[in-house]
């Protein structure tokens, strides 16, 4: 799906940089050298990631070592890897792109809310277009750290749930949200499993492996156009292209302004 739709996306829609959430890009389950070097092929500039990244062994070297991988950044500061980091778009504009992971029904960890203020406050001294992927299972944990970086960020989108919102908007503070861009995967599921696996899990009580289902996929993302001097947002449009049964279905879900 990524192979057959991202590139031209990219070109058609005039894109300066592209970040994608890779945590299940592996089959599902983390994230693999191998897998990075052929997303990164397709056009993209950064990956995100959350709670899942560490899912495949292979991760934790790729982790520490490639720069253009962040995990969340508000994990212990001793586990591999960084959780922020200034990248710059072809035409040498600095992008800052930030990763924070929920607390609610999530791991514990640091303050999402202390750590994404004092990160976006080391980036907004090197740029100020900055990008958030706030990883998190609650809407209404996205919803807050979104007032609460209004106009310190540049965009705040949510990963996790594998739904896209309809939420999309921009802040007063010139800050664009969205609680979930939602995820790029096989339609004909439950959020990326054979359904047949989900529903027995759930009539039953029982475990059962999940397995990543096939079959018509789905590309969703969402596009913010953001003042490379200002750093405040201008517009937010959700991207959603949907293959069903042979044909291909695309365009813009929605936009949002101020």
């Amino acid at each position: 799906m990524m192979a057959a739709h991202l590139p031209a996306l990219l070109q058609e829609r005039g894109v300066d940089f592209s970040v994608a959430n890779v945590e299940n890009a592996a089959g599902g389950f983390g994230i693999t050298p191998a897998v990075a070097d052929e997303l990164f092929d397709l056009g993209l500039d950064a990956f995100t990631s959350g709670n899942h990244v560490w899912d495949q062994r292979e991760a934790l070297p790729l982790i520490a070592s490639d720069p253009r991988l962040l995990r969340p950044a508000n994990y212990p500061p001793d586990v591999p890897g960084r959780g922020f980091r200034v990248f710059q778009t072809s035409n040498g504009t600095p992008v800052g792109v930030l990763n924070l992971c929920g607390r609610v029904f999530m791991p514990a960890l640091d303050c999402p809310f202390r750590v994404g203020a004092e990160a976006a406050a080391r980036l907004r001294a090197e740029t100020p277009v900055i990008l958030v992927d706030f990883h998190a299972e609650a809407t209404s944990e996205k919803v807050a750290l979104g007032w609460h970086l209004d106009g310190k960020v540049s965009a705040i989108v949510g990963t996790h749930t594998h739904v896209q919102t309809a939420d999309e908007w921009i802040l007063p503070g010139g800050t664009a949200f969205l609680s979930d861009a939602g995820m790029t995967g096989p339609f004909h599921s439950v959020i990326g499993v054979k359904r047949q696996n989900a529903i027995k899990r759930f009539l039953t009580g029982l475990p059962k492996k999940f397995e990543t289902a096939t079959g018509p996929a789905q590309l969703n993302g969402v596009l913010v156009t953001v003042d490379p001097k200002t750093g405040k947002a201008e517009a937010i449009e959700r991207i959603q292209i949907r293959e069903t049964e042979g044909e291909t279905k695309s365009g813009p879900r929605g936009s949002g302004n101020g």
